[in-house]
């Protein structure tokens, strides 16, 4: 989720990946993961693939089990979302391409996006893939005063996205910016980057003299869009791509629009315990794969996400 980052970030489900304040690895990603709501994979075969070119870089316990577990909060059309009963999406895509080159398959399961990394870290998934924004709290399992909550989790960044406003169609408030939010109720997703990038907001507008933001923090992303087309708040705040998504398909683009640009553009990344520094290396590799052989880019053009596209996998590169 997007740059401050979440899920959605922490955001940034750019989802860009706090409750009060960034989700970050371990104790500051609050709850569990939550009911879970659905699950997915990729069509890659099960059980071990020797002739797959980078099955023998995976840890031996998912050779073993031939399956990498990945959680993810699939409310973010286009990243990941549910249609039909199955978890689609970018997300999901690079996935099952990721799959194929490690000779697994990807099986996802949905839960609450600021619980992700909690239970990453308990064992429950092996990666955490959710639009999750890359940056330094995350890494280090750090609040955003730099307090020690958690172990923190290793990012294999794959994707890059940054914060987007959007508002009622015909932008009937004249919201322009983030800044002229200063004083104004805005809807936003718990514990995700463009939560974070709110109250940093929020403290601008104070800092210049201004009223505050009026925050309204809602569990999912979907209540924080029918916040704004209701008119309870003026604007949303979340990641760019699933912003224009959002503005795209919401009652056939006659629900929101997105306004201004995109700000705090940062990367996403494939979250992964730090004990697993194999798993970690597999998957960049596996990320270095698809993008030279133009499966990575197929995938994005077909969600039309090709702003987000990168050049090279990189391990944390986050700030």
């Amino acid at each position: 989720m997007t740059a401050s980052t979440t899920r959605r970030t922490t955001a940034a489900r750019s989802r860009i990946a706090a409750v009060g304040a960034i989700a970050v690895a371990g104790a500051l990603l609050l709850t569990g993961c939550g009911d879970q709501t659905g699950s997915g994979g990729s069509d890659s075969g099960e059980g071990k693939s020797n002739s797959a070119p980078l099955f023998d870089k995976l840890p031996q316990k998912i050779q073993d089990a031939g399956v990498l577990k990945a959680g993810t909060n699939a409310e973010y059309a286009p990243m990941e979302f549910q249609e039909g009963g199955k978890i689609v999406g970018v997300d999901p895509d690079i996935a099952a391409a990721l799959g194929e080159k490690l000779g697994v398959k990807v099986e996802f399961t949905s839960g609450s996006f600021d619980g992700l990394i909690t239970a990453l870290n308990s064992g429950r998934y092996d990666i955490a893939m959710s639009s999750i924004t890359d940056n330094k709290q995350r890494q280090e399992g750090l609040d955003d005063k730099g307090k020690k909550l958690g172990p923190g989790v290793d990012f294999v960044d794959y994707f890059v996205a940054g914060t987007a406003v959007y508002v009622q169609k015909g932008n009937p408030k004249g919201i322009n910016s983030i800044e002229d939010l200063c004083g104004q109720p805005a809807a936003v997703q718990r514990g995700t980057t463009y939560e974070k990038a709110l109250q940093d907001q929020s403290k601008k507008c104070t800092d210049a003299g201004k009223k505050a933001v009026k925050i309204q923090s809602f569990e999912n992303d979907t209540e924080a869009q029918t916040r704004v087309k209701s008119g309870g708040a003026v604007a949303g705040v979340n990641d760019y791509p699933v912003a224009v998504d959002l503005a795209r398909k919401a009652d056939n683009g006659n629900a929101f629009e997105v306004i201004g640009e995109q700000v705090d553009a940062g990367p996403f990344g494939i979250a992964v315990n730090k004990d697993n520094k194999e798993l970690t290396e597999a998957l960049e590799a596996a990320v270095n794969a698809i993008i030279e052989d133009g499966t990575y880019k197929k995938i994005l053009e077909k969600w039309g996400a090709e702003t987000g596209a990168i050049d090279k996998a990189v391990v944390n590169g986050g700030k």
